[in-house]
């Protein structure tokens, strides 16, 4: 019997390891739903590739990036053609400046109808051309499918980024082309991809150890970029008596219950971060691209590592002596034998002693009383309280700020937000994608009245909808409700010298826990 357009592409989808579809139907989609529904992408979840249904199609989007993030898999979400697929945007730019592979499916009107001034007819590889810049593709025949999801989704793997396929409604539903004819103007690819080594060469690597090695006061800086290279990381501070920062992206590179780990950086940060990056003479960057140079060493002040797998980001945020483009877990065990373990450790008694302050003062800052209540005391009071393994995710706003100060981080659990974007309403998305990836572990999302006013309340449903699903079913969204736009009123008043508006800044209440 013959398939269609639509069952091969969902066929090859599976092939190249996709298991789940995030997205919302519509009408620019329906050859899609429709092998979806042949293939028992039911909400059973049976099927070889499960459809998750969503409120909005931003939902999907930051649903496929945190699943990427969470799973290092490519993330897939799916909408219909002209609002539907604009609906995606927010939530893909969430992806792409986060550096995660995500594969954007979209809709079109029909093939015939095109440059007719059709209803919704949206010219959508213009519009995707920005946020998956690496490839969009819109097809025009059968054949094509094969070689467009298989480039798509190992371009998206290997570029670390978005990428998006357009196929027509009309396409969808024409007998599909597994196997081209063996002809001149045909392309016969195959799925699969698989990461290479990457390290960089001896050269590189013996230069900056030689800068390291030179280094009295080392200080390490770990992104995103570091997730996968925690005992690497700890081995080479040791080695180096070094104390380690976190970019908010890399929180969960290294566990805060370590007394050399300083914490956050930047604008959210700590002060034993603040001080480890002014006083050291030595900075080791490894996965990061963290944006403010003001809170980095001062130029000259410091020599400076860096490791980044993205040659592009290398050497941008502070003028480095060694280069390293590479993995940074490759990277940093080709680093460790030449490496020479730092006899004198008081720069790394320094640091130590200045964290384990900062963990008094963060205590003594919380237990001060609030109306209703201080935010920092329920953070603080949360974090000893995280079950073994959870998932967290943050929104935007000050929930971020007391996730990134006060929430100490164990080794198991995974975290993440918005980092570069920085855009409100992926905290409980972000929470649900987890659920999916990791049923039998807690996830918990830390949200402002704001972001859960805008969307947050909506997803509600979709955690409704699924939640029994999942082996274990807690999924915790706790929000601060404080009717107020809080992080921006703070920053009116401490950057601007500006009194809250509140025509813009106050929220109406809203009874969460009950409507949940």
């Amino acid at each position: 019997m013959s398939i269609t357009v639509s069952d091969h592409l969902l066929e090859r989808l599976a092939a190249n390891g996709v298991h789940r579809v995030y997205g919302y139907p519509g009408d620019g989609i329906n050859g899609i739903m429709g092998a979806m529904n042949r293939a028992g992408g039911g909400i059973d979840g049976s099927g070889p590739l499960e459809f998750v249904q969503v409120r909005h199609e931003e939902m999907a989007a930051f649903m496929a990036c945190a699943h990427a993030k969470f799973t290092g898999e490519v993330g897939v979400c799916l909408a219909t053609s002209g609002p539907g697929a604009i609906h995606l945007l927010n939530g893909l730019y969430d992806a792409k400046l986060d550096h995660q592979p995500v594969v954007a499916i979209v809709g079109q009107q029909a093939m015939t109808a095109l440059g007719g001034n059709y209803q919704q007819e949206v010219d959508l590889v213009s519009l995707f051309k920005d946020v998956a810049h690496e490839y969009v593709h819109m097809a025009t025949d059968p054949a094509q499918i094969r070689h467009l999801v298989d480039r798509a989704i190992r371009i998206a793997r290997a570029e670390r980024t978005v990428t998006c396929l357009i196929v027509p409604n009309d396409l969808q539903e024409e007998e599909a082309v597994p196997d081209a004819p063996r002809a001149h103007g045909t392309v016969h690819s195959g799925p699969g991809y698989s990461e290479p080594a990457r390290v960089p060469g001896e050269a590189a690597l013996a230069q900056a150890a030689e800068i390291l090695n030179a280094g009295e006061r080392v200080a390490i800086l770990a992104g995103a970029g570091a997730l996968q290279a925690t005992d690497e990381l700890i081995e080479v501070a040791d080695l180096l008596g070094a104390g380690i920062a976190k970019a908010l992206l890399g929180k969960a590179a290294v566990p805060d219950d370590l007394p050399f780990v300083t914490g956050s950086i930047g604008l959210l940060g700590t002060k034993p971060s603040w001080d480890l990056m002014q006083d050291c003479d030595t900075l080791l960057m490894v996965g990061s691209s963290f944006p403010y140079s003001e809170f980095l060493p001062e130029e000259g002040a410091a020599r400076g590592v860096q490791i980044d797998i993205d040659a592009r980001m290398i050497g941008i945020r502070y003028p480095m002596e060694a280069n390293l483009v590479g993995d940074s877990a490759q990277t940093l065990r080709a680093l460790v034998p030449l490496l020479e373990r730092k006899a004198d450790r008081a720069w790394r008694e320094t640091v130590e002693s200045n964290v384990a302050e900062w963990w008094k003062v963060l205590e003594a800052r919380a237990m001060h009383d609030g109306e209703p209540i201080n935010p920092q005391r329920v953070f603080w009071e949360l974090s000893s309280r995280l079950p073994e393994n959870c998932i967290l995710s943050a929104d935007s706003g000050s929930s971020a700020n007391w996730y990134a100060r006060d929430v100490k981080i164990r080794r198991g659990m995974k975290a993440s937000l918005s980092g570069t974007l920085a855009t409100m309403g992926p905290g409980v998305p972000y929470a649900i994608a987890a659920k999916f990836a990791y049923p039998d572990r807690v996830a918990i999302a830390l949200v402002g009245d704001g972001a859960m006013q805008m969307n947050g309340n909506s997803e509600l449903v979709t955690i409704t909808k699924y939640w029994e699903r999942w082996s274990d079913p807690r999924l915790i969204v706790l929000v601060l409700n404080n009717r107020d736009l809080n992080q921006v009123t703070w920053e009116q008043r401490a950057m601007a010298g500006d009194p809250k508006f509140e025509a813009a800044q106050g929220l109406p209440d809203f009874p969460y826990a009950a409507y949940a």
